[in-house]
């Protein structure tokens, strides 16, 4: 594998459009459309993406300088495998961070100007949050990914600040009834990590690092992630429901379909190695939501 092709397996690429939902959910409920702004828009998915790629460079090394991922069997991460040194992921983990924050200020400045400064702050201070987050889940003595509060972080980050943040941006005002889709998408993306960590419960247990799944059981695992993809749905139609002004907003239904055959794999499923493939499954029709939410919402 080439240098740049190593650099690219570690970012990640099929997280980034799990990343990116909730920045189209948030987006597209502002219901003032005169608000809406392109550039704001795009600064925002570039910065959760910048985020999404710099917690994954974080994983890989903090994962990789422990020893964790060393007998990894499937998706082979980068620093385990020698392709990419820890120095050189180091490297990259700071770039990336700099950039990303670079990107964020851009993002705060179009959206606040300088007369709200107030908000300014408390934007760039939930980017500084983002970067730390993003590297304490693996890295360090503490790494709360290791103690099983990855679901909380997943929750708080790719589901409720993801739209509401997004949202404020434009409007400047908090709109509590988008609790309901953030938390679809935040669930959603805590699927997404249970697959993630079911998968690698034997891997995770050998080397001591304390998911939730490993905590809880393989069993109990699977009616957690039940309840999850339940809730999700349960949110998203109520949202609707409460918002409702015709039958074409339910067509995000469609994406839906994939998460009901998930529940079904992960019912039957006997050997945890093989629910990689549901990972991307989730991943999908949780950014399929997303579209077809923001679309026709």
């Amino acid at each position: 594998m080439s240098k740049f092709k190593a650099w690219v397996a570690a970012a990640r690429l099929r997280t980034l459009p799990l990343s990116v939902s909730g920045i189209i959910v948030g987006s597209s409920t502002v219901k003032d459309h005169l608000l809406f702004q392109t550039n704001i828009f795009l600064l925002a998915i570039l910065t959760t993406i910048g985020f999404q790629v710099l917690s994954n460079f974080a994983n890989d090394y903090g994962d990789g300088i422990k020893g964790v991922d060393d007998d990894r069997e499937v998706e082979k991460r980068m620093v385990a495998s020698g392709l990419i040194s820890a120095k050189q992921m180091k490297l990259g983990i700071i770039i990336t961070a700099s950039v990303t924050l670079f990107i964020a200020v851009i993002l705060i400045y179009l959206a606040f100007g300088s007369e709200n400064m107030i908000d300014s702050l408390l934007f760039f201070a939930l980017g500084i949050t983002s970067i730390v987050a993003a590297l304490k889940y693996t890295i360090g003595d503490n790494a709360y990914g290791y103690s099983g509060y990855g679901d909380v972080f997943v929750f708080l980050f790719f589901g409720l600040l993801s739209v509401l943040g997004s949202n404020y941006l434009f409007t400047l005002t908090i709109d509590w009834c988008l609790l309901l889709p953030a938390s679809t998408i935040g669930l959603l993306c805590m699927s997404v990590l249970n697959l993630n960590n079911m998968r690698d419960i034997e891997n995770d247990t050998k080397n001591n690092k304390k998911t939730l799944v490993v905590s809880i059981g393989l069993l109990k695992a699977k009616k957690y992630h039940y309840c999850i993809i339940l809730l999700a749905i349960i949110f998203a139609l109520l949202y609707t429901l409460l918002n409702f002004n015709s039958i074409r907003q339910f067509i995000y239904v469609i994406a839906f379909v994939p998460l009901i055959f998930n529940l079904v794999t992960v019912c039957k499923n006997k050997n945890p190695k093989l629910l990689d493939g549901e990972l991307k499954k989730v991943a999908i029709s949780t950014f399929a939501y997303s579209l077809l939410f923001g679309f026709f919402n």
